[in-house]
Parts: structure tokens; sequence; C-alpha cells
């Protein structure tokens, strides 16, 4: 199953390397494909290095995009960050 979700970055700070983290972490363990996108381009989710070169600042939109047996899950879980800006004071 494909799920894709397009997301609008909340947090001051952007998708730095701690939010960025915390993506990666949601996705450890997931059976499906995970991506985030930006402007065309595509990275895995399971990469740190590759979601950072994204440079997603405040108000920015990134699509995840998730092909397996969790998919629904693992973008869930993403979209409980983002919307929740990482857990960073407003």
């Amino acid at each position: 199953m494909i799920v894709r979700k397009t997301l609008t970055i909340k947090n001051e700070l952007g998708l730095h390397a701690r939010s960025a983290a915390m993506i990666v972490r949601a996705v450890e363990g997931s059976r499906s494909e995970v991506f985030l996108e930006r402007d065309g381009v595509r990275v895995d989710a399971r990469s740190l290095l590759d979601i950072l070169t994204l440079a997603c600042p405040k108000d920015s939109r990134i699509v995840v995009r998730a092909d397996g047996e969790d998919a629904r899950e693992v973008v869930e879980s993403i979209e409980r960050l983002v919307e929740s800006g990482f857990g960073e004071a407003a």
C-alpha cells in the first residue's frame, strides 16, 4: 500500500538535526520504504543526512511517501511529529 501526505513544517527552526533524527527514529523498524520530498527532491527518511539536504525552514511543505505493509502507521507517526512542531516550544 502506498500512502502520501503533504505536511507543513511548523517549528521555528525548521527541519534541523534534532527534528530530522526524530523522523529517522520514527521510521526505524518500519517494514515500508519511506521517503520525504520537497521541491522535486526525494530522500530516504532513514537517512539523517539525506533529510537535512532538503533544507526545510518553517512553513515549508514536504511530502511523506511510504510504500509497504505499515505505510499508513509510519506516515501517521511522522505527521504527529510535524504537527507537534517536534515538541519544540513555540
